[in-house]
């Protein structure tokens, strides 16, 4: 067999073992793994000193095409996840218009043309206007399945009630993703606000018991209509045993954390970032924080998302409550995870790996990805697992242009994106040529 590219002496992750081998890589796929004869390969690249990990799969992201252009698109979303190790993404249905119509999916399919520089899926989502079009818009090509906002949405995309909710769960099959807040407290707790609002009070308005009463109602709605949901960016100590109980009780629950939940803390980060470190669900005190590092080590989470929700700076210094909520996070989920794990030991390097391409292939039944096995495609992530550098603003790709880890220093750098068998990064550089595709998944003829 002659290869395309042939990976040599790098240390492979496969979320299991460490082995240092070569990857041969044919028409985009991975070929063979093994001692392989470098005579037979088309191009020679050493990674001697490197370590190879399966490419990253980010199952939450926002690229703000259309309608939200001037805080990102799908060519710099994806041009910043490249930049971070990062292979494949899902794209969240919050744009303008949002995406709860077949029109509105096939626009963004249209727009991923020749733009991505990674492998691209877009969720549609959930509304009260849709619901007998759910089932039919979860199996479309490009999709993965149905986001619902049960709080921090507006219109069309807000499913408040349990009597819609429970609608909305049954006229879906595959596993739905869903921002667990609970609107009708959401909307009493404003008038708590101060008179002179300040960031701080954020994770206050957004309390945990309005995460917890909506992990609560989700959980028993998904059980009474068999439905599996993925909750999203799990922020409190409180949810953490209805997660786990509904874990012991059936396989439909699974859960989400994102590296921001896990490094940073209240009050320290909005002392420091002010409404940088604005989110939705917001981050927490240091007991929330301790929890969901617990949670993480001991197995309750089952993947890693970046929530990656730009805004521009200039959308950011407005003042507090009239800022709005989201941080980039796609091109750092890797580094950051890599340094909690190394650093603090939070993950091993293979259970890391799991969670951030095995698990969601899993989850979401994506074809040929997530794994480094022949037959597989060929997205890796290359790092340098001793590098320890500081983040800088000239790195971040995201056209918002900023990063709440500015300043930060961080271990385990990427030096290498391949997707599709291609360089979409290489020594640390973009390629000029986008080489991601619409993810296919398992029963799509």
């Amino acid at each position: 067999m002659l290869y395309d590219l042939l990976l040599v002496d790098g240390t492979v992750y496969d979320g299991y073992t460490q082995e240092i081998c070569d990857i041969g890589i044919t028409d985009g796929k991975i070929a063979e793994i093994g001692t392989l004869d470098r005579a037979r390969a088309a191009e020679v690249v050493s990674l001697k000193n490197l370590s190879v990990l399966p490419g990253v799969i980010d199952t939450q992201v926002h690229f703000r095409e259309p309608g939200l252009e001037q805080k990102e698109d799908i060519q710099t979303g994806t041009q910043s996840a490249a930049a971070g190790g990062v292979t494949t993404v899902f794209e969240m249905p919050n744009t303008n218009p949002p995406t709860i119509s077949f029109e509105a999916l096939q626009d963004k399919l249209r727009r991923a043309k020749d733009r991505s520089w990674c492998n691209i899926a877009f969720f549609c989502g959930a509304s009260p206007e849709n619901i007998s079009q759910l089932g039919a818009l979860e199996n479309a090509r490009g999709a993965p399945g149905i986001k619902i906002f049960m709080g921090s949405s507006t219109g069309s995309l807000l499913v408040p009630d349990d009597e819609t909710l429970r609608k909305v769960l049954l006229a879906c099959r595959n596993r739905s993703p869903v921002h667990a807040e609970d609107n009708r407290r959401l909307e009493e707790r404003k008038a708590l606000i101060s008179a002179n609002p300040s960031p701080l009070e954020h994770p206050f308005l957004r309390d945990a018991e309005t995460a917890r009463l909506a992990t609560e109602r989700l959980i028993r709605l998904a059980e009474e209509s068999n439905h599996p949901v993925h909750i999203l960016h799990v922020s409190t100590a409180d949810e953490l045993p209805l997660i786990a109980a509904a874990k012991q009780r059936t396989g439909l629950v699974t859960a989400e954390v994102t590296p921001q939940h896990l490094y940073f803390q209240a009050p320290d980060c909005y002392e420091k970032l002010g409404t940088l470190a604005q989110m939705n669900p917001p981050i927490r005190d240091a007991g929330h924080r301790a929890a969901l590092r617990h949670a993480l080590k001991n197995g309750l989470f089952d993947v890693i998302g970046s929530d990656h929700a730009p805004h521009t700076l200039e959308e950011k210094s407005r003042p507090y409550p009239q800022s709005p909520s989201g941080m980039p996070g796609v091109q750092t989920l890797l580094p950051v995870m890599l340094t909690l794990s190394l650093r603090e030991g939070l993950l091993s390097m293979n259970d890391l790996v799991r969670m951030t391409s095995a698990r969601p292939a899993s989850l979401y039944n994506i074809r040929g990805k997530g794994f480094i096995k022949p037959g597989y495609d060929a997205d890796l992530a290359i790092v340098d697992l001793d590098k320890n550098w500081v983040v800088g603003r000239n790195w971040i790709k995201s056209k918002c242009g900023w990063s709440p880890y500015e300043g930060e220093q961080l271990q385990g750098f990427p030096i290498h994106t391949l997707v599709n068998g291609q360089f979409s990064l290489r020594d640390g550089l973009l390629s000029d040529k986008a080489y991601g595709k619409i993810v296919r998944f398992e029963g799509e003829q």
